[in-house]
């Protein structure tokens, strides 16, 4: 067997679930199991959300290593699974080294959700958020209006290479930004309301619950770059959202607040 190709094959599987979302001890927990159906004994893995690295020793004390810095990270849950379920067909067929390298270059290839339907279900999450605050119909539509809005920027910063901290700033200063101008028109009745709602769409849920769960499994520095990560984000959407509030309260006063 082509240990330096197993070493590749199972950084490229971490490689892909890291850069969709997944925890590190998922993502080392998996590496070593693929390793381990291959007949490997001695696997370590040390994993972070910006980087992988592992190395294997053989048979003859021969170490094979690699690390693979990760830049890029989304939320893509599809790709997780079939990760998962590809490493449990190794475990139970032990399937040639060759097949494994075409599934996860399909995998990793395969289409993202489909734009239409992330941007309505954007639309929709925060219309709901907002009724399950508090707001009313209007309120509802307006939050729509700022999901579709904060989903299109996103993505269209995102293309371009963007920081992700001044993505999440400019869309909370576009979520108050409507939210202020709706209400002082008459169109939207609670500010706070469609705020809040809104502003759900870019709190990070998943990178807080996975800072829990890797600080619980003993992960570390994993758990904390994440929590500082989550921190930041919040940051991100406070100073956007207060900038926006700070001018409007300057210039227009306070009173659609």
């Amino acid at each position: 067997m082509d240990i330096n190709k197993l070493v590749h094959l199972t950084s490229f599987a971490g490689e892909i679930m890291l850069e969709n979302g997944a925890e590190t001890y998922r993502v080392e927990e998996t590496m070593e199991r693929m390793c381990n159906a291959y007949g490997v004994q001695e696997v370590n893995s040390f994993v972070t959300p910006t980087g992988i690295m592992i190395s294997i020793t053989d048979i003859d004390g021969k170490i094979y290593s690699k690390v693979s810095r990760v830049r890029h990270r989304k939320v893509d849950l599809d790709k997780i699974s079939k990760i998962n379920d590809l490493s449990r067909q190794i475990c139970s067929k032990n399937l040639p080294l060759n097949i494994v390298d075409d599934n996860l270059t399909t995998i990793n290839n395969g289409q993202d959700y489909e734009r239409n339907l992330v941007i309505f279900s954007s639309s929709i999450s925060a219309g709901f958020f907002t009724l399950l605050y508090g707001g009313d119909f209007n309120d509802f539509c307006i939050s729509m209006i700022i999901g579709f809005t904060i989903q299109v920027l996103s993505r269209t910063l995102s293309k371009i290479g963007t920081n992700s901290f001044f993505i999440n700033a400019i869309g909370g200063a576009a979520a108050s930004f409507i939210a202020l101008a709706s209400t002082s028109l008459h169109i939207g009745n609670n500010t706070d309301k469609i705020v809040i709602g809104s502003l759900m769409l870019l709190v990070p849920g998943l990178t807080i619950t996975n800072a829990i769960r890797d600080t619980i499994a003993g992960d570390l520095v994993a758990g904390t770059s994440r929590i500082i990560e989550a921190f930041l984000i919040a940051v991100a959407i406070a100073v956007g959202s207060g900038l926006v509030f700070s001018f409007w309260i300057s210039y227009f006063g306070g009173g659609s607040i």
